[in-house]
């Protein structure tokens, strides 16, 4: 007796393949139902994502009451159905198909660079086929493109399968790829053969993601030894702290501010911040880039945050139950604060001592108020303090016996950061007026009058150089120099930073090292430098200079301030081992240090660092502390909506010459926003496309 059932919401059928019985919704075909109940049945043009069209013939099967032998993955399949997926007939069938598809293919499997992750492959060795043919080879002399950005297209691979054209114009609605019919035979083209860039392509890489041969394939460079994550979607995994950067994107794109703040918001309590000082190693690394420029992902962040509107993430945020335990926090900076955030979500006191007078750390007293608005950073601060965080300035912590046996915290988070500064080991490094780059920088950030004369010279090619000069410039130098051992190129300053300070006068001389401080009567006149050639770090960290003979040369200067590195003050009561850098040595899986119950994270631990890392070392020591008081270590909340993103793009006309906006002084406008946003690749719709199973996965 036939009997139709029902099972949520959708009509279940029933029918037979290979003697089983098996049950499919109604509207499934037979390749369909026959996969999902683990029935492998040879495949190459049917897609799981796709419609089907039957055009490479593998998947035929015979079916009871039908004389011929029918395509399954066109086939619906019916109540009562019965399917025999094997037989010499079929065999044969499936092997002159194959063959159909090997006559042109390269046979050089080896040497493929799609070689074990190809599905042509893959069936070839279900079939049990050899590279002999009944029918003779024939050579397609088909060069490989590689102009186009980001992808590779080696058409000699290609089966003419059609997955790549229904991806581009089903999935996407881009309309870029067409099946061409020419000269009798089909081809995978272009409209007018353009190249992607002036077809309107948005390099999503779905084409790519169904090709079954590699015929559309990435870029070896772009993927090389890297796993499917970030190599697809570097934008988010290169990102310390793991903030979901297409997914806020997108909900800005929408006109969803709330949304895409929540986004950010999920991972770190510091999205102004962030927008105004962060890095941004998620750009370097932006598909969009190799299009033509990354998109600004940074200043969508700050945009975002500054338009949230509804506070979703306030209404949907996580605050568990008291647990009883105490934590104490040493440091104030970016990697205590987070930490302390989450601790005090998960239930725990937290108590954060800071030995300077504000709170922030680095955000507060590394970073000049020009580039982090003091507002900014303080009401982010009072964010942290609203879920129950104490915070005490002034109060240097000396030994941890005092805080775990006296005061009784059930766990220590030590997060002093690196504030004590280095000199280069020069004559004349400790005369009057000569400053390390933190210590002149904090005097600066607490509002003290600095007395820098009328010409300064700072040492050193990172971000704090060039915050130190500008701060120079502002404290009232006329001239500043900054001298540093790297090539202009090689400069570890974020290249917007010093493209700013030139801007404000600044004077960069790259690749020279100094040897001496000058000075007449104790007052520094200047400093002597030579020239470098080039330069490698030993095995401890140390320079190895090579100069340039006869290139001695001397920078006039009344101040001299020193930007060349940072290591941590711990006091010597916290008794912690440390390494050669003295750094807190930790273990790298419990993030404990030497200590039981004591934790390090930031730039205790790593050294300087950004600001984006130590968050995310801050998120990583509250996870570890969680678990430590018997937590789940899981810190992770939902703040926005979790929604399937549409995966339909629809044609861009210019959408590759869509240029990056270089002007940021005055923030983004609404407009300037949501086009920016809409510069995104959509790279993260990729993983959404459902991967292909292999035979041998059946």
């Amino acid at each position: 007796m036939n009997i139709e059932r029902w099972g949520r919401g959708a009509r279940v059928i029933r029918l037979i393949i290979d003697g089983k019985e098996v049950d499919a919704s109604k509207g499934k075909t037979v390749l369909e139902a026959a996969l999902a109940a683990g029935i492998y049945i040879p495949h190459l043009c049917h897609h799981p994502d796709l419609r089907p069209v039957g055009t490479c013939g593998l998947c035929v099967v015979d079916v009871e009451g039908m004389e011929d032998p029918c395509v399954s993955c066109t086939t619906p399949a019916e109540e009562g159905m019965v399917v025999k997926t094997k037989s010499e007939r079929i065999d044969l069938l499936r092997r002159k198909a194959m063959e159909s598809l090997l006559v042109d293919h390269p046979s050089e499997c080896l040497e493929c660079s799609q070689y074990l992750h190809c599905e042509l492959q893959s069936v070839k060795q279900y079939l049990g086929m050899t590279e002999v043919l009944s029918v003779p080879r024939r050579i397609r002399p088909i060069p490989v493109n590689t102009s186009n950005p980001l992808f590779v297209h080696d058409f000699a691979r290609c089966i003419r399968c059609g997955r790549c054209v229904r991806a581009c114009n089903e999935l996407r609605g881009a309309g870029v790829l067409q099946l061409k019919e020419e000269g009798g035979e089909s081809r995978i083209s272009i409209p007018d053969d353009k190249t992607l860039a002036k077809a309107g392509c948005r390099f999503c890489g779905a084409c790519v993601e169904v090709c079954p041969t590699g015929a559309m394939r990435d870029k070896e460079e772009l993927v090389r030894g890297k796993k499917r994550g970030p190599a697809l979607v570097p934008c988010k995994y290169t990102c310390p702290a793991e903030i979901d950067v297409p997914r806020y994107i997108r909900f800005i794109r929408e006109k969803r501010y709330a949304e895409a703040a929540a986004v950010i918001r999920e991972k770190v309590p510091f999205p102004k911040v962030l927008g105004y000082v962060c890095h941004h190693p998620c750009e370097s690394v932006c598909r969009r880039a190799a299009v033509n420029e990354a998109v600004s992902i940074r200043e969508l962040k700050l945009f975002a945050a500054e338009n949230d509107r509804e506070l979703l993430w306030e209404k949907n945020a996580r605050r568990d139950a008291p647990t009883g335990k105490r934590v104490a926090v040493a440091g104030a900076g970016p990697a205590g604060l987070t930490a302390a955030y989450y601790l005090a979500k998960q239930g725990h006191g937290v108590t954060v001592f800071e030995t300077l007078p504000f709170a922030g750390g680095m955000m507060r007293f590394g970073i000049p108020e020009y580039r982090l608005p003091r507002d900014v950073l303080e009401s982010e601060i009072r964010e942290i303090e609203n879920t129950g965080v104490e915070i005490r300035t002034n109060a240097r912590v000396e030994s941890l016996d005092g805080l775990m046996k006296e005061q009784g915290y059930h766990a220590v988070l030590v997060a002093v950061g690196a504030h004590r500064g280095h000199r280069l080991r020069i004559p004349g490094k400790d005369l009057d007026g000569v400053w390390a780059g933190v210590d002149f920088l904090r005097e600066v950030n607490l509002g003290k009058r600095v007395e820098v004369g009328e010409s300064v010279l700072v040492v050193g090619g990172g971000n704090a150089a060039l915050d130190c000069g500008r701060a120079a410039h502002r404290a009232g130098a006329r001239e500043v120099h900054i001298v540093c051992l790297e090539a202009r190129a090689g400069m570890p300053a974020v290249q917007e930073e010093i493209e700013e300070g030139e801007k404000e006068g600044i004077l960069i001389h790259p690749s020279r090292t100094c040897t001496r401080v000058l000075s007449i009567s104790g007052r520094i006149t200047g400093v002597e430098c030579l020239e470098v050639e080039s330069f490698s770090l030993d095995d401890d960290g140390k320079a190895q200079v090579e100069t340039v003979e006869g290139s001695e040369h001397v920078f006039p200067a009344d101040t001299v301030i020193f930007a060349v590195g940072q290591t941590p003050d711990i006091p010597v009561g916290f008794e912690l081992e440390k390494n050669e850098r003295h750094l807190i040595e930790m273990d790298s899986y419990t993030l404990e240090t030497s200590r039981e119950g004591v934790f390090a994270a930031g730039d205790a631990v790593t050294g300087t660092s950004w600001v984006i890392e130590a968050i995310g070392s801050g998120r990583k020591a509250a996870a570890a502390v969680d678990r430590y008081l018997g937590g789940s270590g899981d810190i992770d909340e939902r703040l926005a909506p979790k929604e399937e993103p549409e995966s339909w793009l629809g044609p861009c006309e210019g959408f590759a010459g869509l240029m990056r906006r270089t002007e940021w002084s005055d923030g983004l406008d609404e407009g300037s926003a949501r086009a920016e946003a809409s510069r995104c690749l959509r790279c993260d719709l990729r993983l959404r496309i459902t991967p292909v199973k292999f035979w041998g996965e059946y």
